[in-house]
């Protein structure tokens, strides 16, 4: 195995099938792929001090801070099976938290390698959560309460693409089409990058 390291952001609007594309992305790449909610559940369920920290702020019924957040994923990145590579999904969420992970990749000598926008329109956020809300019987997310939580999106996480963009790291990549033809069209961009999957054993 070379030095060859994948580190990726996913980043895109609810709705956008990140999630999805995060896990098979990550498969491909041989990488763990890591979600801000499964880092809390695996901090709680592995009690670490962070983990409690956690658990407190969520049984008080708040948000979990940037720093508290930023705590949380560095602990998640500083395990072994992150050392070649990652692919983060829900993190960084805002320009602070860009902040706290430039610092901890800096202390390593490392960097983004790529940063992945799924790129969907709009009407199509709405109308896929909107459609998941009814199959998972979900009657609380309206289309009001969607419209809100992408104006959340647009506002506080969308700008961090602008911070990468601005390091050339950006790929952004058409999320409307068939799980097959998204994942294609992400792995042959990062291919053009020159990150090049690893063989399965």
């Amino acid at each position: 195995m070379t030095d060859q390291t994948a580190r990726l952001l996913i980043v895109g609007p609810q709705g956008s099938g990140k999630g999805t594309q995060g896990v098979r992305i990550a498969e491909a790449f041989g990488i763990p792929a890591i979600s801000t909610g499964d880092m809390f559940r695996a901090a709680v369920a592995a009690g670490t001090d962070l983990g409690k920290q956690v658990t407190a702020v969520i049984e008080a019924g708040n948000l979990v801070p940037d720093e508290l957040t930023s705590a949380v994923v560095a602990e998640r990145l500083s395990q072994e099976d992150a050392a070649d590579g990652f692919l983060l999904d829900g993190y960084p969420r805002n320009l602070g938290q860009v902040a706290d992970l430039d610092a901890f990749l800096q202390a390593r000598d490392e960097k983004i390698d790529a940063v992945i926008e799924l790129n969907v329109p709009r009407e199509e956020s709405i109308t896929r959560l909107t459609q998941r809300a009814k199959e998972q019987g979900r009657t609380d997310d309206t289309e009001e309460v969607i419209a809100n939580r992408l104006g959340i999106y647009e506002s506080e996480t969308a700008p961090i693409l602008e911070v990468y963009r601005e390091r050339g790291a950006v790929d952004t990549i058409d999320g409307v089409g068939s799980l097959d033809e998204i994942t294609e069209r992400i792995v042959a961009a990062l291919d053009r990058r020159g990150l090049a999957r690893r063989a399965l054993a």
